[in-house]
């Protein structure tokens, strides 16, 4: 027996013997383990057995184990089996063991051995399922994970034991029939026990899970957070979570959400639930529990070190079960696909009518279909848990790097832009949960490659040396291109970071580079980074071409160096051995395909792992700057000893030092000083927000901040004031009365309903300070404290705050604030003046007022103002003693009332129903267009490429068929037969095809690479220019997040992926033609299966694309308000701080994350749905060519070309899928490009030039302004902003516009510079409507100061000068006019001093002077200066206001201001109220008529400020 050849083929790993050996130990060291555990529990059972008892009835309340019953049922039915074959196995006489026709005798006793190892083994397992598990499995909350484990052992075991005996049967060797018996008895428990160990668990839904993780929450609201979000997701109960085994293994569970998406267009709320695993609560506390422990105590400092490596290990830790099992499912997957190039030869052999395969081949069809349906299955699952596998990595990753964003320094902070910041969740977690596909390639190669060397080995002997030597050396060929690749990659997300980071600064300022002109210049530095970018992207792009070349013509290579090596060896190459070989080398063409884009994909994701450890490993906030105190526990709120801190890392310049301040509770402090002396910064040492160098800060209570320049979140005004707090109507009313708020939610259309524009971009400078500090009030904390928000809002209206907010709500709260207001010093318990960074003088007005000439030059230059006013205040003595603001204030109140009703009828009347400034995002409905394919495909030279990429692609298959022909027609079915050719002929021929298509594949991948680069960078500029020139009212109801999400994750699709996945569905077509040719030409009748199948197989496509196609759209949806949050909270952390609201937000991010996962799960769900369907009916043709090539009489067609048939046939399924996997992943990846084509086509401003007429080069040489009936609204949903304007402004002279916040004041500046086009009515300066010449003919011509400071990255001399017109002599000029010039020399760098993202290294009012430099250097006719002193205090205002008196004497200024006195000194006075002019004269005969609104304004300025 031994000598048979049958049997040598057979090597000894894949014996009997080797295999009931290996089972027996494996089911000895079961029983052992089982039996040790017996033992374990008996010794320590009578120690507990109460606690246990109790432990076990409490748990019986609980709930039900799903599939408990199942597994004990089977485990004991397996037991009774294996019991009863062992006793057969050992009763059964063996004395002709090894004799002819029988198992040899050391295969019998090991048979034996291993039949008594089972028996004991699962009689020990069923009692412990039984009696151990059962007693506690209501306190489990799945099956022990060994146990699961063993099973998938088992599982394997069982599988191999049946193919082994399969194997010896066709070699020749009698199996005996309890073999067969053990097999059948076998698989089916071992199925049936995996399918439990996977859907085994405790009944009771997310609630318990939620208990079960609620230790690992910190603190209080993170735990009543998670109850909550339980509660929300137990509405939406996964489809998933409650299937059944068969439903499971079918993915029939999908079924229900298919058919509503084939009826209806799917919107979020048709989109099932997570289980409660795959969502943040489920995976994030054992990310952050595994993550921890690898990362320890960290470095010297107590800083966490996270390095890439513990990253990953803490991810695999996380969702180790999910590898094992893929890891498992890829494993029989790959077993199963080499069963086929195995068999082939046997095959061929039978149809050749060898009498060693007589009657054996329904046994062979029987073996290629069972492989065939476990390949199917296994592949699948196996694909499905990548997918959730990635899904829960993302997750993870997005929750921990948002948590460490909350927690950053501010060092860290500066040393990371936002734009860099969004790339790592938008991008680089995104692709640590792709890599899941790839996470099992780098073992199997090994794996694959080995057993392909194993056919080749039994089929060519030792020329399979030759094979793995050309294999192992390609490989090795490819790692310097894939270094190459890495250092491309790498480089490529450098850059893009930085064209992320500038979009990102641009988008958030279009509206300053509209008002100055400046946009296009701009875009131009934006096509400059993209021109970087695109030079990596070019190198990376053509590297990955040719290692693609490379590798598609491998499997030909290797093929020509083994049939030239079975030449040279003088081994015979007969037409099975050739087809089992061709075969084996179609299928190492799976990793070898894989192989390359495995190798980019790792690279890819360490990248991208290594930029998350990096940012994990910032800096934090240290948590012992600010000692916080319970509420009460001391006799002070706020106490600061010694205190020295700096911005900059460098101790040397400290920007606070010698800090001393005891704040007791009640107190009101404020804090006054010159610009950049060191206000808010002494407010954010408080915080605990400015690194500490010495001393000690101690706080009492909770705290609220209001920042200086207002952080407003996109969402409904009431959700900002109610900042998570529950809502208390009768506390929120009054807040809203106190902040003066009522009016205006009245005028907006959905009151606070009203929905926030990015940024509350369609909020007045005012209303977004008033909202803030309606939030600060809502959270009724115990210190408040201010960063100057009066200066943002009118005269009247800050007095109203002060006084009902300061000196009323918060009469018994502490409250620091910072004020350049002089009038709102003396009702201070404690005024701290700063000055360098330190305290210049500190106490109560009376006490300092003539101790210190800090405080006396802002009280002097506070007094200097109101010198205007003493010759109105003797004139109107009367009206000011009579009229306390008592008095004065509800006059105004009410006439600015009784204007706003009358109005609000009109504007009723007038206008439809209004509708949200920003709406929901666009998304398409229904199937892709034709349209946006073919407008990718012909964007690059007009498409003249796609022709030749697919010519060369058809070549290249067509050269591909003829040489496998070729091979299986020349070479002879056995060695008596004599071959047509000589065998160097054959290798001749053979060697010309392969080069023929190797070249075909050069020439594709070269002009797909060529395609792709000039497609992406069209689409690229044609979306930037298309932005830029996009009107402003696009991006006030676009949140930025938005646009940001088509520039990097719509883009780097476009970049990288697209073009390569619109040729795959073109070869994988082209690909499936040829298969099916080749196999029609053996059985024609192959076409009566194949018709119906395919009609079947398109049928579920269009059934699956209808669901699916919305899926991925909703993903899209729902990606951009996770970027959009992100980008948000980065912008607000320290507000989100100062009120204690980390766990709120981060609760708000894992849902966000939740519903993005929730599509992209169920899209996951629904490909698998469909392939695990197409893969079946693939199935079902080639099992019917394999039961009609086995019933043809012999001799009717040529055995070697039905072998060839059978070889392509093999991959027909794998084919199938992938040609309609390919199909609906382009078109969900298509969407990408539908998306940017949407942008492409925004409707653009009118032209920036005028090609007619040119303008006159001193237009505007008055500088008059004449309006003439105006309206103007933003949207045409919302109402009229501007109603029935009819003004002139005369040229050179001064006039101010004032009215109380919200009254249409920066409108009508929008109207002025063309950001809104009037509605109705014209602007004519100097005679000429501007309606009718380019936006940058009047833009350039006008000078703006804006109302909220803008500084771009850059240097000083960039920010002054963007479009580089000026001298440095000139820009000096401009600098010291603007009192900045001093301050620039004391920099190293002087005009090329550094400004950082958002210019945040210069305070507020550094900012504002800039912005003046920047208009004193262009020196326009018109110049427009819109709150443009807010942010400065009286001394600095005074100087400006005299330089623009010096500079703009001959100049047409318009001022928009809140301090009165910034007007009294104009040639005319307009007042608006709620968009219609009242007033319009000059100040003097306003104030003289003392009914005037304007005289009661001034008035109440006077009264207020005199009562200092």
């Amino acid at each position: 027996m031994a000598a048979s050849p049958a049997a040598g083929s057979l090597v000894f790993f894949l014996q009997p013997l080797f295999i009931h050996g290996i089972s027996a130990g494996a089911h000895l060291i079961l029983a052992l383990a089982v039996a040790g555990r017996f033992l374990f529990r008996h010794l320590t059972l009578s120690k507990d057995r109460e606690a246990v008892g109790g432990d076990a009835r409490g748990g019986g309340v609980v709930g039900g184990f799903r599939c408990y019953g199942a597994a004990v049922c089977t485990t004991w039915a397996l037991a009774a089996s294996e019991v009863l074959l062992a006793a057969f196995s050992w009763y059964e006489p063996a004395d002709d063991a090894g004799a002819p026709g029988r198992w040899p005798r050391d295969t019998v006793a090991a048979e034996q051995v291993d039949a008594a190892a089972r028996a004991v083994a699962w009689l020990l397992l069923a009692a412990y399922l039984q009696f151990d598990f059962g007693r506690k499995r209501h306190q489990e909350r799945r099956f022990p994970a060994p146990l699961r484990l063993w099973w998938a052992l088992f599982t394997l075991l069982s599988v191999v034991a049946a193919g082994v005996h399969a194997a010896a049967c066709l070699d020749g060797l009698p199996v005996p029939v309890r073999s067969w018996a053990l097999d059948a008895v076998s698989v089916i428990a071992a199925a049936v026990l995996l399918s439990a160990g996977f859907l085994g668990r405790r009944d009771g839904g997310r609630g318990g899970h939620a208990s079960d993780q609620e230790p690992l929450l910190t603190g209080a609201h993170a735990a009543a957070d998670d109850s909550n979000s339980s509660g929300a997701a137990a509405d939406k109960p996964s489809l998933f979570a409650g299937a059944g085994f068969l439903s499971v293994l079918t993915f029939s569970w999908m079924a229900p959400l298919l058919a509503v998406g084939h009826t209806k267009t799917l919107d979020f709320d048709d989109v099932p639930g997570l289980e409660s695993d795959d969502s943040v609560a489920g995976v994030l506390p054992q990310f952050t529990a595994n993550l921890e422990a690898l990362t320890g105590d960290g470095d010297s400092s107590g800083q966490e070190v996270v390095t890439t490596f513990k990253l990953t290990k803490a991810l695999l830790r996380t969702v180790w079960w999910h590898v094992a099992v893929t890891a498992f499912y890829a494993l029989v997957y790959n077993v199963a696909t080499y069963v086929g190039p195995y068999l082939i030869d046997s095959l061929v052999q039978y149809l050749n009518g060898d009498e060693r395969y007589a009657n054996q081949g329904p046994l062979l069809v029987l073996a290629f279909i069972v492989a065939k349906v476990f390949e199917c299955l296994s592949q699948r699952h196996w694909f499905f848990r990548l997918q959730q596998t990635g899904i829960r990595a993302r997750s993870a990753l997005v929750a921990v790097v948002y948590q460490k964003s909350l927690k950053l320094s501010s060092q860290s902070r500066r040393s990371r832009t936002n734009g860099e910041m969004i790339n790592i969740v938008s991008v680089d977690a995104d692709r640590v949960g792709i890599f899941a596909w790839f996470m099992h390639d780098l073992w199997l190669v090994p794996l694959q490659v080995g057993m392909a060397m194993f056919i080749l080995y039994s089929t060519l002997g030792l020329a399979s040396l030759a094979a793995l030597g050309a294999t192992v050396a390609i490989m090795l060929a490819n790692v310097p291109p894939g270094k190459l690749q890495e250092k491309f990659q790498e480089k490529l997300m450098d850059s893009k970071d930085v064209r992320m980071k500038a979009t990102s600064e641009i988008l958030q300022n279009m509206r300053i580079l509209k008002l100055q002109g400046w946009e296009m210049k701009f875009l131009s530095k934006i096509i400059e980074l993209r021109k970087t970018e695109a030079n990596w992207l070019k190198k990376y792009l053509y590297t990955s071409a040719m290692v693609t070349f490379v590798f598609w013509g491998t499997p030909t290579f290797v093929a020509v160096i083994t049939f030239g090596a079975c030449m040279l060896m003088g081994i015979p190459l007969e037409s099975g051995k050739v087809l089992s070989a061709l075969a084996t080398f179609r299928v190492l063409q799976e990793p070898i395909y894989v192989l390359p884009d495995t190798m980019a994909m790792t690279i890819k994701t360490k990248v991208s792992l290594d930029r998350i450890a990096s940012f994990l490993c910032l800096e934090e906030l240290p948590n012992d700057a600010v000692q916080r105190l319970p509420s009460g526990s001391s006799d002070f709120a706020i106490n600061i000893n010694n205190g020295c801190f700096s911005w900059e890392a460098s101790p040397e310049v400290p920007t606070l030092k010698d800090l001393n301040i005891k704040v007791r509770p009640g107190m009101r402090v404020a804090v006054c000083g010159t610009v950049g002396s060191g206000k808010s910064s002494l407010l954010s040492c408080i915080l605990g927000e400015i690194p500490k160098l010495s001393g000690e800060v101690q706080i009492s209570g909770t705290t609220a901040y209001v920042t200086q320049s207002a952080w407003i979140q996109s969402g409904k005004i009431q959700e900002n004031i109610l900042f998570g707090k529950e809502m208390n109507k009768e506390e929120y009313d009054r807040v809203l009365e106190s902040c003066s708020l009522k009016k205006d939610l009245e005028i907006l259309p959905f009151g606070d309903q009203t929905v926030i524009g990015e940024r509350g971009i369609n909020l007045s400078g005012g209303q977004k300070q008033r909202i803030q500090i309606a939030r600060a009030l809502y959270q009724d904390a115990d210190i408040y404290l201010f960063d100057d928000p009066f200066s943002a809002v009118d005269a009247h209206t800050g007095s109203h705050l002060f006084k009902e907010c300061l000196l009323g709500d918060l009469a018994s709260k502490t409250v620091v604030y910072v004020t350049h207001q002089i009038e709102f010093l003396p009702a201070a318990d404690l005024i701290i003046v700063m000055k360098d960074g330190k305290i210049a003088q500190a106490g109560k007005y009376d006490e300092i007022l003539g101790s210190g000439e800090e405080f006396m030059e802002l009280v002097g230059a506070h007094k200097d103002a109101l010198t205007t006013l003493d010759a109105i205040d003797t004139v109107n003595q009367g009206n000011v003693s009579s009229s306390c603001s008592g008095t004065a204030s509800p006059k105004l109140s009410r006439s600015l009332s009784s204007a706003e009703k009358k109005d609000k009828s009109n504007e009723d009347e007038g206008n439809a129903p209004g509708g949200q400034l920003v709406q929901e995002e666009e998304r398409e409905k229904g199937s892709v267009g034709f349209s946006v394919y073919w407008n990718y495909l012909i964007l690059a030279y007009r498409g003249a490429l796609v022709p030749f990429v697919l010519l060369a692609q058809i070549l290249f298959q067509a050269l591909q068929i003829a040489s496998n022909y070729w091979m299986a027609w020349a070479a002879p079915v056995s060695k008596d037969v004599a071959p047509p050719v000589s065998m160097w002929t054959l290798l001749y021929v053979y060697v010309a095809l392969a080069l023929g298509s190797s070249l075909c594949i050069l020439i594709r991948a070269l002009f797909l690479a060529t395609a792709a680069y000039k497609t992406a960078t069209m689409l690229f500029n044609k979306m930037h220019m298309s932005i830029f020139r996009a009107p402003m009212s696009f991006f006030d109801s676009t949140p930025s997040g938005r646009i940001l999400n088509r520039a990097s994750t719509d883009q780097s699709e476009v970049d990288t992926n697209i073009a390569d996945q619109m040729g795959s569905v073109a070869f994988s077509i082209i690909q499936l033609v040829g298969i099916i040719v080749v196999m029609s030409q053996v059985a024609w009748q192959v076409f009566v299966v194949f018709i119906p199948v395919f009609a079947a197989c398109v049928w579920y496509q269009r059934y699956y694309i209808d669901t699916a196609r919305e899926l991925q759209r909703l993903m899209g949806v729902c990606k951009a308000p996770i970027i959009q949050h992100f980008a948000e909270s980065i912008t607000g952390s320290t507000t989100i701080r100062s009120f204690g609201k980390e766990n709120q937000f981060v609760e708000t991010n894992s849902h966000l994350m939740d519903a993005y996962s929730q599509p992209r799960f169920y899209n996951t769900g629904a490909r698998e749905w469909l392939c695990f369907r197409l893969e079946a009916l693939s199935s079902l043709i080639f099992a019917f060519s394999l039961v009609f090539l086995i019933n043809l009489p012999t001799g009717l067609i040529d055995p070697g070309i039905a072998g060839l048939a059978i070889t392509y046939g093999l991959n027909l399924n794998t084919l199938l899928v992938w040609t309609v996997w390919s199909l609906c992943n382009l078109e969900n990846k298509i969407i990408s490009v539908e998306r940017i084509l949407q942008y492409i086509s925004i409707p653009e401003e009118p032209p920036l030039f005028m090609s007619g007429d040119k303008l006159a080069h001193n237009w505007p040489s008055n500088g008059e302004i004449h309006l003439y009936n105006l309206h103007v609204k933003y949207a045409p949903q919302l109402p009229f902003v501007l109603k029935d304007l009819t003004v002139t402004f005369p040229g050179g002279m001064k006039t101010g516009i004032v009215g109380r916040t919200g009254s249409g004041k920066s409108t009508l500046i929008q109207a002025l510079f063309r950001i809104v086009d009037p509605s109705i009515g014209q602007i004519l300066i100097d005679g000429i409507n501007i309606c009718t010449i380019g936006l940058h003919d009047l833009r350039s011509r006008l000078s703006i100061i804006p109302q909220e400071p803008t500084m771009f990255e850059g240097t000083v001399r960039s920010n002054l000068d963007p479009l580089g017109e000026y001298t440095d002599n000139q820009i000096w000029e401009a600098l010291d006019c603007c009192q900045l010039g001093d301050e620039i020399r004391k920099k190293a760098l002087k005009l090329d001093s550094p400004v950082i993202e958002n210019g945040e290294n210069w305070s507020v009012g550094q900012r504002q002077l800039v912005c003046l430099g920047r208009v004193i250097l262009k020196r326009s006719k018109i110049l427009v200066l819109d709150e443009a002193t807010a942010s400065l205090d009286t001394a600095t205002d005074n100087l400006i206001q005299k330089t623009l008196r010096q500079q703009f004497s001959e100049t047409t200024v318009i001022t928009i201001a809140h301090r009165i006195t910034s007007v009294l000194d104009s040639d005319m006075v307009l007042l608006l109220d709620n968009g219609m002019a009242v007033e319009h004269d000059t100040p003097t005969k306003l104030l003289e008529d003392k009914s005037s609104l304007f005289s009661k304004l001034v008035s109440e300025y006077t009264m207020r400020s005199m009562h200092t």
